[in-house]
């Protein structure tokens, strides 16, 4: 496992407190906000997130709309990518570059969002480092309500490449 610089334990630190992320979340994902996205728990090796069944997150099926899922799960693989490239110089850009999603059952609850492989992110960022060419990762993230239904699963390619000195 990678050993975090201190702007990437910094920003650990501020999107494991509620209070920051929320601010985060308010001033630069507005969507995010309204929807009630939350990290829940962030470590080398998962990050879960969540949103809750409530009316602005819902759909004319009485279940939680496809693009709220979608947006709780991709924060659920770009917030150990965002750690993960913090701190290098020249930076690092990261963008979404595919999507791929499965509906299993009516999200009609609470939904967490669990992506494992973190560690792989920090494997990646120093793969285009080294060959300053683009490096890809694709993370897998599937989601369950509070009582164990598998209501979906995503899969987010995230591109990460060292930007020009």
């Amino acid at each position: 496992m990678f050993g975090l610089n201190p702007q990437q334990q910094k920003l650990k630190k501020q999107v494991s407190s509620a209070f920051k992320f929320r601010l985060y979340v308010l001033f630069n994902l507005p969507m995010g906000w309204l929807a009630g996205m939350k990290i829940i728990d962030l470590t080398e090796k998962h990050c879960i997130t969540s949103v809750p069944f409530k009316w602005i997150n819902k759909n004319p099926f009485k279940s939680i709309y496809f693009a709220v899922q979608s947006m709780a799960a991709e924060l659920s693989t770009a917030t150990a990518c965002m750690v993960a490239i913090q701190g290098h110089q020249p930076s690092i850009a990261l963008i979404i570059v595919d999507m791929k999603g499965q509906f299993y059952k009516k999200a009609t609850g609470k939904v967490f969002f669990t992506c494992l492989h973190q560690g792989q992110t920090y494997h990646t960022v120093a793969q285009a480092l080294a060959s300053k060419k683009a490096q890809t990762l694709s993370l897998k993230t599937v989601g369950k309500m509070s009582d164990g239904t598998l209501v979906s699963e995503f899969v987010f390619t995230w591109s990460f490449k060292q930007r020009q000195s």
